[in-house]
């Protein structure tokens, strides 16, 4: 099939929701279908870095001031969007694609619109939802309450039915949106793992020298977007706890942005015990995850967002440290280290149950390394292309 991807974002930067919209592309494009992503005018040029023949295709540089990066909310997307839907709808006039593939809601949104002026095309629209739009708002302190609130989960609501069928990347999402979604027509896709790229890689040891990282100390790491709906305010005020009653360890915090992680590290004398690495490259991660011991995932379902850095930990055969959510348990089964409570305390706790039992640490991660197994983009992209298949029959 030709599939329209619309991606209202600067893809490809090195965080979650582009690793998605990447690996289920790629994943598509093996299926044998003919991709092409319209998106925003700044990001990283993807055949740099995979062999691929996906079409990246970009909005005119208009906002040429606008070169955020990083996950949150910016009022100046709104007329990157509307340029969005520009390009988007062009690429459908021109490529005729049978299927308009959205991320986000924003994304979902442009599909609509470009679905319904090109309608006698009879294309199919598969709402991709990350997340929760009102909770992330809420979590990046872009929304607090009161009458703006109201207005975007009506606008929420809205998009949450559009589309012929919705996927989600977690069950928290999936089951949220069950409740609202008419047709009920709504899967969780879960996030997968390539595991190609933790094949070939140095030994731990090795990787630690070039790294220059502490050879005597057992590693802690956190990975991805650096910012507080992805739960870093909690690792954070953990850490200060952990090394209280242990000091032979060592965290690394890897991704961006970076600098409230490196006033905080400074503020509190942590340089001997912390290192941030900012910029984190997404095919230069399993490096840094092989060099570890443990990996950390302080994400809460406020924001309703899978946490697909667990599997990059599981493909490194790390152990993980999270919080007792619905989507870890899927992910992890027995091999997740499960704060009792969703708080900096209970983090820190965890952490150092785990911290304190080398046997535990070995037996989670080996049992992760055979769990992700089951979690692979192949097998997300062919439940998506059933769903393809599904719809395309329904015309």
């Amino acid at each position: 099939m030709k599939i329209l991807v619309i991606a209202p974002t600067p893809f490809f930067a090195d965080r979650g929701t582009h690793i998605r919209i990447l690996e289920e592309a790629l994943a598509l494009e093996k299926l044998g279908h003919q991709l092409t992503i319209a998106t925003y005018h700044i990001g990283s040029e993807i055949d740099s870095s995979v062999q691929t023949k996906i079409s990246v295709r970009r909005i005119r540089r208009l906002l040429f001031w606008y070169k955020k990066l990083e996950a949150g909310p910016d009022w100046q997307k709104i007329f990157l969007d509307l340029m969005l839907i520009r390009k988007a709808f062009n690429l459908a006039r021109t490529q005729r694609p049978e299927i308009i593939h959205a991320h986000l809601h924003e994304g979902v949104a442009v599909g609509w619109i470009v679905q319904k002026a090109l309608f006698w095309r009879k294309m199919k629209l598969v709402a991709d939802f990350h997340g929760s739009l009102t909770k992330e708002m809420v979590s990046h302190s872009y929304l607090q309450g009161g009458w703006l609130k109201s207005v975007f989960k009506a606008i929420e609501k809205l998009i949450d039915n559009l589309g012929d069928f919705a996927i989600t990347s977690s069950a928290e999402n999936t089951q949220e949106i069950l409740q609202l979604r008419r047709d009920r027509k709504v899967e969780t896709i879960l996030d997968g793992a390539n595991l190609a790229h933790y094949e070939k890689l140095p030994t731990k040891v090795q990787l630690r020298q070039d790294l220059e990282l502490p050879s005597d100390k057992l590693i802690i790491t956190y990975t991805g977007a650096i910012i507080m709906n992805k739960g870093i305010s909690y690792l954070l005020a953990a850490i200060p706890k952990v090394l209280a009653q242990n000091k032979d360890v060592f965290f690394i915090i890897a991704g961006f942005p970076a600098e409230e992680v490196l006033k905080f590290v400074q503020e509190n004398n942590l340089t001997e015990f912390v290192r941030v690495i900012s910029p984190l490259s997404y095919f230069e991660m399993p490096k840094i995850l092989l060099a570890s011991d443990i990996g950390v995932d302080p994400k809460d379902s406020a924001t309703r967002q899978a946490s697909g850095k667990i599997l990059q930990y599981m493909a490194a055969g790390l152990p993980v440290v999270c919080f007792d959510r619905q989507n870890n348990r899927t992910y992890l089964g027995e091999g997740g280290e499960y704060a009792k409570i969703d708080t900096v305390e209970g983090l820190a706790e965890a952490i150092l149950l785990l911290a304190d039992s080398m046997e535990k640490i070995k037996e989670n991660g080996a049992v992760n390394k055979v769990r992700v197994q089951n979690f692979s983009w192949e097998a997300s992209a062919k439940k998506i292309q059933q769903i393809y298949e599904q719809i395309i029959i329904l015309k």
